[in-house]
């Protein structure tokens, strides 16, 4: 006799996933084998997914969507799945990124998280823990679909030109990633601007963080530190990052320029025709 895992719908946004997957399945009258043969999965990841046990993906979703006409609801839960994945303490933080209408970050050692590519994203979280990389790797992937919305928010991205510099993944992955910046160039939402070496002291050197706006709610500034992250709404430390902004972007490259040092330091330092000794 099989012994089926009875889920509780209620105890987390995966457990839900898994029993509204479940359920859509019986009402079709399939068996996780033919649904998997379906949608060219195997029978063993459907019921993983629907114990909750694997994360579902973007194209998993999508494509059960379509097989048992659920009216898009599984990609539609997908984004409230995924988030809830994340460290707890940067679960409010997705939530932000979700929320706002504009962003402002200035990063100093490596690109944001929603410029990231999927190989420089894995090399990141890789770097001291590989446990479970390619579901955290999904998960950080994620919170870039708010850029894909009907209306997205405002990005504006300060990278210190180290960031450039700092090879992360191999020259592959970086050669990748900085071809990954270059295609926001004619995206007026996404705007990146490098603040170069030659900047010298500038008012970002407490180090990077984020500026989260909305439509009739404060601003909040967020920081990051080991393992926990630092929100604000205080008014006296919104206007003071906000300040220290404008000042980062006066310095900063202007956008063009920006994305021609991108591209140089692309073409010189990884490009194919580079070779190691």
């Amino acid at each position: 006799m099989t012994h089926i895992n009875v889920l509780d719908p209620s105890a987390s946004p995966l457990d839900y996933y898994g029993y509204e997957l479940r359920r859509y399945r019986e009402a079709a009258g399939l068996t996780q084998k033919q649904l998997g043969g379906i949608i060219n999965y195997t029978g063993s990841l459907v019921g993983q997914i629907e114990t909750a046990r694997k994360l579902p993906t973007v194209e998993f979703s999508e494509r059960v969507d379509v097989a048992l006409e659920t009216d898009g609801m599984l990609s539609r839960l997908l984004g409230l799945v995924l988030r809830s994945q994340l460290p707890a303490w940067f679960q409010q933080i997705a939530e932000l990124e979700a929320r706002a209408t504009e962003i402002c970050t200035f990063h100093t050692h490596l690109v944001h998280g929603l410029l990231q590519t999927e190989a420089y994203a894995r090399a990141v979280l890789g770097s001291m823990d590989r446990s479970n990389l390619e579901d955290r790797t999904a998960v950080r992937l994620a919170r870039q679909r708010i850029l894909g919305k009907d209306e997205p928010p405002v990005l504006w991205a300060i990278l210190g030109e180290a960031v450039l510099h700092q090879e992360i993944g191999g020259r592959e992955t970086m050669r990748g990633q900085l071809v990954h910046l270059l295609t926001s160039e004619k995206d007026p939402r996404v705007n990146i601007q490098v603040l170069p070496y030659r900047a010298g002291a500038h008012a970002g050197l407490q180090g990077s963080f984020d500026l989260f706006h909305f439509p009739g709610d404060p601003a909040i500034v967020y920081t990051e530190g080991y393992g926990m992250g630092h929100p604000t709404a205080n008014p006296e430390t919104v206007r003071d990052c906000s300040l220290r902004y404008d000042h980062l972007q006066a310095a900063a490259m202007s956008i063009k320029d920006s994305a021609e040092l991108i591209r140089d330091v692309m073409e010189e330092r990884y490009g194919e025709q580079h070779t190691m000794a």
